[in-house]
């Protein structure tokens, strides 16, 4: 399936001169050459689709990004992780601005626990939006940053691009890879291209959302810029083109509408080179919104998924795929709808990656980690072992 999107509707454009963009020559995401050679082609095609987000972590990085060495192997078993005490000084950063501010206290809370109980010396950061009391509070300098910050300014490229200033070490992945995975048009552009299976849709404007519908319904409305199914809506035959206003659209100028897939909530968890798990999510009401995800009972959980064999292998193929193809470090996790439907594994259909999974009570990756035998507290030492300054 293709993914159109109309160059009238996209996003800020970079100043094109009559030669390519700065930040797109040389090594500019580390490892990841293939990735900075299909955005070279995406966006030297279509010089005005340059995403806001993106353009935000070029500015901040400045230079270009170092090589990274590639993530060592899995091992698996709580030993295998973390054998020995650490006494690395971790700064935990967790809150900030967005709209997923109270997932990020959860996160970071139970993290900083976690890493305190495996030896490591933490100090807790909760981010405002004030650059000076962020440097403040990361003196003297920690070894390495654990990011528990979730939405924008936190997994879109700019506070990675704020660590890669003062060349600290930090987890997850770098500025480039971040503001690709945060922006969802642009990831599937980029993904398309080596293969992943997408869904159909477009980016408008509210006002054309709200004139009338611009996709058969059923459809699926959405930011394209923020995560945990904040401000996700499915517009069905015959509702009305209040679906937008009814709460006000807080979450910028575009909106990305996707033709609804039918079937089942499936999501596959990546640790280094590995994809971890399938999991089936199954909303106990409605279907997989913000509240389904955070609140106790409000989704149950089936890991591993009840799902055939080559589905499942297709799924964690697909999710390591789109790991590497963005340029992921660290863990990832990436959604999919299934249409059972369709024969095998041909009804999946990636939905969004995500570079900051959350780590609290209900969240998804750290259950596909125990899945495996790998406890809460070793999928923090191990994350926290795997982090980089990416400058």
């Amino acid at each position: 399936m293709t993914y159109p999107i109309s160059p009238g509707h996209d996003s800020v454009a970079l100043a094109f001169g009559s030669s390519p963009s700065p930040f797109l020559k040389g090594r500019q995401i580390g490892a990841c050459g293939g990735t900075n050679r299909r955005l070279h082609r995406i966006l030297w095609d279509e010089r005005d689709v340059t995403t806001p987000n993106l353009a935000v972590a070029t500015f901040v990085t400045g230079s270009p990004v170092g090589a990274a060495t590639p993530d060592e192997g899995v091992v698996e078993g709580e030993s295998g992780i973390m054998s020995e005490v650490h006494a690395k000084h971790v700064a935990v950063l967790m809150g900030g601005w967005s709209a997923e501010r109270e997932v990020s206290l959860v996160s970071g809370t139970n993290i900083a626990k976690a890493l305190e109980q495996k030896g490591y010396r933490v100090t807790r950061v909760d981010v405002r939006r004030d650059l000076a009391a962020l440097i403040r509070d990361l003196s003297p300098r920690p070894d390495v940053v654990f990011n528990a910050l979730h939405g924008k300014g936190g997994e879109d490229g700019l506070i990675q691009g704020v660590l890669e200033y003062m060349g600290l070490p930090y987890t997850h992945s770098p500025a480039m890879p971040s503001a690709l995975a945060m922006d969802k048009a642009m990831t599937k552009r980029l993904l398309a291209t080596v293969g992943m299976p997408v869904a159909e849709g477009v980016i408008v404007t509210k006002e054309q959302v709200l004139a009338g519908h611009v996709l058969p319904p059923p459809y699926v409305v959405k930011p394209v810029d923020e995560g945990s199914s904040v401000g996700v809506r499915i517009v069905q035959q015959g509702d009305n083109y209040t679906v937008l206003a009814e709460d006000g659209w807080l979450y910028g100028a575009r909106v990305m509408v996707e033709t609804f897939i039918p079937g089942r909530e499936l999501t596959v968890g990546v640790m280094g080179d590995r994809a971890l798990a399938v999991t089936e999510i199954v909303p106990v009401k409605g279907f997989y919104d913000y509240d389904a995800k955070y609140a106790q009972g409000g989704s149950i959980h089936v890991c591993p998924a009840e799902i055939p064999d080559d589905v499942t292998a297709e799924a964690k193929r697909l999710a390591l795929l789109a790991h590497e193809t963005l340029g992921c470090t660290g863990v990832s996790r990436s959604d999919f709808r299934w249409d059972d439907s369709k024969p095998g594994a041909s009804g999946l259909c990636f939905l969004e990656t995500n570079t900051q999974p959350g780590f609290t009570p209900t969240s998804l990756l750290p259950e596909q980690a125990a899945a495996v035998g790998i406890s809460y507290a070793d999928l923090c030492a191990w994350i926290v072992e795997h982090a980089r300054c990416h400058a």
